[in-house]
């Protein structure tokens, strides 16, 4: 899986590429709690290239929300392919992580 970081506005963004399973999931996990770590505090996930992912993916985006709770952050998800959505959904994760069709539209929800 390949991760670009930015920082666009008073959010800090990461787009993902490839396959987020339990191989890549611990990068992710690193880079997202460096990021936090630094102050970000708004934080959007861009999945537009996002093939796959798995529960040890999810694990990751569901710690960083229940940290950045606590200090009034927030994670955006936004670019769900139609398949990774279904399983978004079908998880229960819709009631936890706000979703956007686009980066735009993410910057809005946050």
């Amino acid at each position: 899986m390949e991760v670009s970081e930015k920082k666009q506005g008073e959010a800090y963004v990461f787009s993902l590429k490839g396959r987020l399973d339990s191989n890549t999931s611990p990068d992710l996990d690193k880079k997202v709690v460096e990021a936090m770590g630094n102050g970000e505090s708004r934080l959007v996930f861009d999945f537009e290239a996002l093939d796959y992912i798995s529960s040890a993916g999810w694990r990751v985006l569901l710690k960083a929300a229940q940290q950045l709770k606590r200090s009034n952050g927030r994670i955006v998800l936004c670019s769900m392919k139609d398949y990774v959505r279904e399983v978004f959904e079908i998880a229960g994760f819709s009631s936890l992580l706000p979703v956007a069709p686009s980066v735009d539209d993410a910057f809005k929800e946050l």
